[in-house]
């Protein structure tokens, strides 16, 4: 095992959607040089590490998640000789490199699924997940996509079904095959000397699947009438028990730390989608064995927005037996962005847009930063005529998919497409709701959401209790969320107030302000009284 500094213990990683951070080439994509351009932005953040998602050769019907090939670089993107100066780049700057790589599914376009869909006894035969029909014609038992429909597609070529569960284009590997595994091990060791930092592994519960291919059973309880928007996808009617999540997955999590392992400062996260989201990212994490870190979407739903929701998902995590490092993120590529989700009125807030930065970032864990949210962006509306994603074709209009989160970066309001790019139209329209925010206006504004960002983020590095310490909740009433963090016999007070009314409550003891932070609250001996939306750190 080589010697590891554990950079991302506490960290601050912030993520980059490649097609949508900077065009550098005027084609209305974002592609690596763009995002290379952009680094002394990204290093002024203060963030320790840079999560960029998938940019390897792609028919783009997922926009990278299917990849046809993981050791090149799709063109709109660049090539790997853009790809060497940006990991470059980064370490000039102190920043890590996250690679973005999904070893649940390849593209239907990848050589190996085009081998595979030859005939049952070739040598990739059994490389994805292949079943015979039940005697019906039927596909082999009820699993459904994430995205819609059944999870199985025939294929005439083989007179079998495989196995999908996300776009019928992306077939599921057959991750229990060692050959399997030895392939995509190899792949990521290609990468670990080529420089990268480590992987953020994609919707890694998924890859492995119930080797009988039982049914799920139906969601006991799950109501088909709910608000959520949740009744409108038969994916969520049933419970999840035999398409993902199975127990031989860990013996395969063993052998990427393995990996990991020979090389020094690298680290792994895992995306956790689950119906079990933190008891799988406690299990995938624990010890020094399996994974480093693993997040969920488990901060991402609009009504865990209370500071009682927040704290059960926290606290279950950091009171799981074992030893594990959880990871949080507000914000990513799939989900509306917070300051839109969380708002009370639907129009994000800045002060809000604060709070929930030092929240996060105060957080016991690893802080995961999506593109714009320093910004304080609101979700962009983009009608139907102009959407790109799949997802948000199926579900339209009750759910408009993920598009709204993936608008193209604001870079200057006063520039053609917003900076963003200086030729095409942009694959998915500039947000005119988020020029006001845009990098070049809020570079300007001392009071805005990004200067109040990359101060906070500086800041905390100074206080150690705040990076690694312990945690433990205060009991507060809603909306106030409170909390100690502990390290070596230093105390550091958090509280916030997640609503838009003015509050008063009891510290544990008094605490004078760390007003540094940026954060200010009135302290009349044990009171604390925080304005709408305001955060305090005490000692």
């Amino acid at each position: 095992m080589k010697k590891n500094s554990e950079w991302w213990r506490g960290g601050v990683i912030y993520q980059i959607y490649p097609r949508s951070f900077k065009d550098s080439n005027g084609d209305g994509i974002g592609d690596l040089k763009g995002i290379t351009e952009k680094l002394d932005y990204v290093a002024s953040l203060g963030v320790d590490g840079v999560w960029i998602s998938p940019f390897f050769k792609s028919p783009m019907a997922d926009f990278g998640y299917d990849v046809s090939d993981y050791q090149n670089i799709d063109p709109i993107f660049g090539t790997l000789a853009d790809c060497d100066v940006m990991i470059a780049e980064m370490h000039k700057r102190g920043l890590k490199l996250i690679v973005d790589l999904v070893l649940n599914h390849t593209s239907e376009k990848h050589p190996w699924f085009i081998e595979s869909r030859k005939s049952r006894d070739n040598p990739k035969s059994d490389w994805y997940v292949w079943a015979d029909p039940k005697d019906d014609g039927t596909p082999p038992n009820n699993w459904m996509s994430v995205f819609g429909g059944s999870a199985w597609q025939y294929d005439t070529k083989r007179g079998q079904y495989y196995w999908h569960q996300f776009l019928k284009e992306q077939p599921d590997l057959n991750v229990r095959n060692p050959e399997v595994q030895n392939e995509l091990i190899r792949i990521m060791r290609w990468w670990l000397d080529r420089g990268v930092d480590g992987f953020r592994l994609d919707a890694l519960n998924h890859c492995m699947h119930d080797a009988q291919l039982r049914n799920n059973p139906p969601f006991e309880g799950f109501d088909r009438k709910q608000p959520s928007g949740r009744q409108t996808h038969p994916y969520f009617w049933q419970r999840h028990l035999y398409d993902k999540t199975q127990p031989e997955m860990i013996p395969f999590l063993e052998r990427l730390r393995a990996l990991c392992d020979e090389y020094p400062d690298r680290m792994m996260v895992a995306e956790i989608g689950d119906d079990f989201q933190i008891k799988t990212s406690v299990e995938y994490t624990n010890g020094d064995k399996r994974l480093h870190t693993a997040y969920s979407f488990a901060l991402m739903s609009k009504e865990i927005y209370t500071a009682k929701g927040i704290r059960s998902v926290v606290e279950e995590y950091i009171t799981a037996p074992g030893d594990s490092w959880p990871s949080w993120a507000f914000s990513n590529h799939d989900i509306m962005r917070v300051a839109t989700r969380w708002s009370k009125t639907g129009t994000p807030d800045a002060r809000q847009a604060k709070m929930l930065i030092a929240l996060l970032t105060t957080l016991r864990g690893t802080a995961f930063i999506y593109q714009g949210e320093e910004l304080g962006l609101a979700e962009a509306d983009v009608p139907f005529e102009k959407l790109q994603d799949p997802f948000g074709k199926f579900l339209w209009p009750e759910d408009k998919g993920r598009d709204g989160c993936r608008t193209p970066m604001p870079w200057d309001a006063r520039q053609k497409h917003a900076g963003f790019s200086s030729g095409a139209e942009p694959w998915l329209p500039i947000s005119v709701a988020q020029l006001p925010a845009s990098v070049a206006s809020s570079d300007n504004n001392p009071d805005s959401v990004l200067n109040f960002a990359r101060h906070f983020i500086q800041w905390r590095k100074q206080h150690p209790a705040i990076i690694r310490g312990d945690l433990t909740f205060i009991d507060t009433a809603e909306p106030v969320i409170a909390f100690m963090r502990h390290y070596e016999g230093t105390d550091i007070f958090c509280a916030f107030n997640l609503g838009d009314q003015k509050v008063t409550l009891t510290m544990p003891r008094r605490f004078a302000p760390l007003s540094a932070s940026g954060l200010s609250g009135e302290v009349n001996d044990n009171n604390l009284t925080l304005n709408a939306y305001a955060g305090f750190i005490g000692i």
